[in-house]
Order: structure tokens, then C-alpha cells, then sequence
């Protein structure tokens, strides 16, 4: 899994999934705040369009709304905290009469179950990771007020859910296909085993007919997400099996990039990283979270890899995808990092001049491992080490923007620059959505989901700004 979240703000969305009509009388009508990581996202997808084939009607402002449901992030505790904030902005509405009732889904139920309803009593329900298939049933007990039974949790499947019918949060041009629920990593940071179960493999075949209805729906860039993408397929079929899914993806009809994100630094092996290299619809941008790189540290954090074998991976991906752009993240501050560990992933960092980077001061997690771990780190001493990787990292992909400046680039259009006429916000290969930089384009004709071949002309910091060379195909 790799550290971060993003949120969302509350959904404004077409009232059914696409391709689909809602049918009879509208059931209530209700608002949506998905808040996250990519995983969350498609869960929240799943239950809008499973809402909108029941009858119920989307609405964009939650007041007046007669339920609103926030699908929560639970990871790390200022996700947590912004999850709890959207809950009592919700509440206040709801104490005002402005909201009818308000539903609790996702990571943060599921991490604290029915102590959330204590520590927000005013909540109606609460509905765990995986009674997202029930969401319609819960919401018909919301507006009913048959409040008995407040909270709805199920076990972790044992075969993967399916991800269809979704009603989609992402701009029509790209989405997320989610290829694996769970992990079975045992970092010792991490509370995602706790929440989400055991790593569950989507079989190829129910990966490629997901994949397949995005495309029909208008996706040109799929985006692979899971807990730990290079883990696919060794509960299911006994060995890994990433490979052979990117060859199934590949030629389908209508897609035009392939992104993955979530790489664990293991089960590389030498047919994955050809199928990276050979494939047509890959782009060469690889999501690969480290977390750092000293030996000792590693092995407090259980990531059952070292140095050496880091390294070596990194030699490899390096010489056999040409041009590739490797984003990764780190935590720093972790229990018992000591000075000269600390500068030992700095020089690394600076000695890979990696594409993107995230760095992450630790976040003590209760009920995992590291909360037992000795020495844990003021607060001044994580934020210092963080201020001073990120400043180490603004210098290499500064320095790789401008590296940009005079080559041409295919990008994807994400939609219309709001400040420039004649001008297009887009991503190269380079950037996933909502986690890396942006081109600023300087074209006419510019549409969201064309793919466009852009000459660089500038850098500034984290962006490029580049002129339309091409049309959009």
C-alpha cells in the first residue's frame, strides 16, 4: 500500500450510472462525500450507482437533502480528523433541519465500529468497507427512521466484489480499476489488514470485463489500484500474476493509457517488468512505495525487502522501461530513526533523483506494532526530517521539469484552463491524477479525453506549459 489520502468534495454527478435509466418514482434524494485514496473512490462508485438504480436521486448540495452519506477514510489521523469534520459539518445541518438523516460508510466505521457511534451519537447509520453492497437497504432504514439497528458490518469476502454498475466520480476519461480488495503485508505501521481483510485477487477475467465496461463508457486512461498491485494473483492462482492481467488490459479496445499505482518493491519479476517495457498501452510511470531504504529501519517497519535488493530493482526498471518516471514515498520519523539513518535516505533520495516523491512524517497508529515500538519521535523532529526530503525532492523534479523543456510530449486533456483562454489543463506520462503535476496547454479545440502531442516551452516548478503541436485524437 502506499501512504496518502485525497478527498473529495460532496458529488454532483448525472442522476444514474451511464448507460443506465432510472426507473419509477424517486425513493429521497441524497448527497454524497467520498473522501480517500483511489480504493475508497471505486467503493464510493459502486454505491452511487447501486443508490441511483434504486431510485434514489443525487443531489449536489446537502441541503435539503433528505440523507447525505460520507464513504470515510480511516488511514492515517488527519484523515481521520477530516473525516470526523465533514461528519459534524453534516450533523450540523441535520440538528438545523436541514438534512434528514446522516450515513456513515467506509474505512473510519469499519476502524472504529460502534465506538463511532459514540463519539458521534447523532449519526443514523454506520456501514463498514464491505456492507457496501447493502447501502440502498440501509438508506431505506435512514429515512425511515427504524433506527434498532444502527450499524451494518460484514466479513471480508472471500472472493473479490464486483465493481460494476459504477456511477462514476472521475472525469468520463479516466478511471480506476481496482484489481485485488485487502493485503496480506504485515507492515507494522499500517491499520489497512485491520480494516480491509486479506489480500483478494480479482481474477483475470473479471478484471478485463470491468475494464471493458469503463472502456464502452468513454475511459481512455485506466489507472490499476489495490493495497499491493504486484501482489495480483498469488492468493488466487499460487503465483503472481500481474503480468498476464497487463497483457489482457493491453489491447482493449478504446483504452489508451494504463497506469498502476500501489507496487510493492517485491514479486518484480522479469516477466512483469518485460510486460511493463513491452507493452503498447503502458505508460512508463510507476507508483513504487519504499518508505526508506536503511536496513534496520526496514526491518522495524517489516517490509521484508532491504537495501541492496531496492536497489538492484531500481537498476533494473530504470534500464529496461526507457524514460520511465518512478514515484514513491517515504516515512520519515518512524520509531528509533536515528540521525545518521535519517541522512541515509536523504542521500538516497537524492542520489535516485526520483520523478515524484511523497514523504509522510509517521503516524502513530493504535493496535498496530509500531505503537509498541520504543523511541518514538517528537512531533519537531518528524516535521524537520519531512521539510527537509521534500526539499531535497522539490530540487530533483524541478530539475526534471526542465529536463522537459524543447522535447514533445503526448498528453491527456483534463478539461479547460479556468484562468487562460485558449488554453487546456492536461497530464503527460509523467502524472496520475490527483497526485502529480499538470501541463498547462496553449491550443484551440482542446476537449477532455483527447490525447495531444504538446512541444514543452516552460517549467514551472511541479508543471509544465507546452503548445498544441497535434489535434486531439
Amino acid at each position: 500500500m502506499s501512504l496518502g489520502f485525497h478527498s473529495l468534495s460532496i458529488i454532483q454527478l448525472p442522476l444514474t450510472p451511464r448507460g443506465e435509466k432510472q426507473l419509477g418514482a424517486v425513493k429521497g434524494t441524497y448527497a454524497f462525500v467520498s473522501l480517500g485514496c483511489p480504493k475508497n473512490l471505486v467503493d464510493s462508485e459502486r454505491m452511487l450507482g447501486r443508490l441511483a438504480q434504486d431510485g434514489y436521486a443525487l443531489t449536489a448540495d446537502p441541503d435539503g437533502a433528505d440523507v447525505v452519506i460520507i464513504n470515510t477514510c480511516g488511514f492515517i489521523e488527519p484523515a481521520r480528523q477530516e473525516s470526523l469534520g465533514v461528519i459534524r459539518e453534516m450533523l450540523a445541518l441535520k440538528q438545523q433541519g436541514r438534512v434528514g438523516a446522516v450515513v456513515v460508510a467506509g474505512c473510519l466505521a469499519e476502524r472504529k465500529k460502534e465506538d463511532l457511534l459514540k463519539e458521534v451519537p447523532e449519526v443514523d447509520h454506520i456501514v463498514g468497507v464491505f456492507g457496501r453492497e447493502e447501502i440502498t437497504e440501509v438508506v431505506d432504514r435512514a429515512l425511515a427512521q427504524r433506527l434498532e439497528q444502527r450499524s451494518l458490518f460484514r466479513p471480508a469476502p472471500v472472493r473479490a466484489l464486483e465493481d460494476t454498475a459504477r456511477l462514476r466520480i472521475t472525469p468520463r476519461h479516466y478511471a480506476y480499476l481496482k484489481i485485488s480488495e485487502g493485503c496480506d503485508r504485515l507492515c507494522t505501521f499500517c491499520a489497512i489488514p485491520g480494516m480491509r481483510g486479506k489480500h483478494v485477487t480479482k481474477p483475470i477475467e473479471q478484471a478485463a470485463r470491468e475494464a471493458r465496461e469503463l472502456a464502452a463508457d468513454g475511459v481512455r486512461e485506466l489507472i490499476l489500484v489495490a493495497q499491493d498491485t504486484t501482489y495480483y494473483g498469488l492468493d488466487l492462482y499460487g503465483r503472481v500474476r500481474l503480468a498476464e492481467l497487463l497483457r489482457e488490459l493491453d489491447p482493449l479496445e478504446g483504452i489508451e493509457w494504463i497506469r498502476i499505482l500501489y507496487a510493492y518493491p517485491i514479486h518484480f519479476t522479469d516477466e512483469l517488468i518485460d510486460a511493463l517495457a513491452e507493452a503498447r498501452k503502458i505508460v512508463p510511470y510507476l507508483d513504487l512505495p519504499l518508505q526508506h531504504i536503511n536496513d534496520r529501519m526496514l526491518r522495524r517497519m517489516q517490509r521484508k525487502v532491504n537495501r541492496a535488493e531496492t536497489e538492484e530493482l531500481l537498476r533494473d526498471l530504470r534500464a529496461r522501461i526507457p524514460g520511465l518516471a518512478l514515484r514513491t514515498t517515504f516515512i520519515v520519523g518512524f520509531p528509533g530513526e536515528s540521525d545518521a539513518e535519517f541522512e541515509e535516505l536523504l542521500a538516497f533520495s537524492r542520489a535516485q533523483q526520483f520523478e515524484r516523491v511523497g514523504v509522510f512524517p509517521y503516524s502513530l497508529e493504535p493496535g498496530t506494532p509500531a505503537e509498541r515500538l520504543p523511541n518514538h519521535l517528537p512531533e519537531a523532529i518528524k516535521m524537520e526530517r519531512r521539510n527537509r526530503l521534500m526539499e531535497a525532492q522539490q530540487q530533483a523534479a524541478f530539475a526534471w521539469s526542465q529536463r522537459q523543456i524543447g522535447r514533445e510530449l503526448e498528453v491527456i486533456i483534463d478539461g479547460l484552463d479556468p484562468e487562460l483562454p485558449n488554453h487546456a489543463l492536461a497530464r503527460s506520462y509523467a502524472d496520475a491524477p490527483d497526485l502529480d503535476g499538470l501541463v498547462r496547454v496553449k491550443g484551440k479545440n482542446l476537449h477532455a479525453g483527447d490525447l495531444v502531442r504538446v512541444k514543452v516551452t516552460a517549467a514551472d516548478g511541479y508543471d509544465l506549459v507546452a503548445r498544441a503541436v497535434s489535434q486531439g485524437r
